[in-house]
């Protein structure tokens, strides 16, 4: 099985891990989940449809991250996973 790993878990950082699937899977832990999660989410699926990706697995451990740092991190972690 092909995993892709980018980021880390310092503040303001989030660790996402990619791994081969069958469908679409995402599991997000966050600090600010309950405030933020939905948005999390959003950011991940749009990503995800903008690379015309249906079919994968994503774990995301979110420590504060932005927008554009979450959407780095996934794209970074699938580069890796396919490399």
């Amino acid at each position: 099985m092909k995993i892709g790993v980018a980021g880390t878990v310092e503040s303001n950082d989030c660790l996402i891990t990619v791994e081969e699937s069958d469908k679409v899977e995402i599991i997000i832990e966050s600090i600010v989940m309950e405030f933020f999660g939905e948005q999390i989410k959003k950011v991940i699926l749009d990503t995800l449809a903008e690379l015309q990706i249906k079919t994968i697995k994503v774990t995301c451990n979110d420590k504060g991250a932005l927008d554009y740092t979450i959407k780095s991190r996934l794209v970074t972690a699938i580069k890796r996973m396919e490399g």
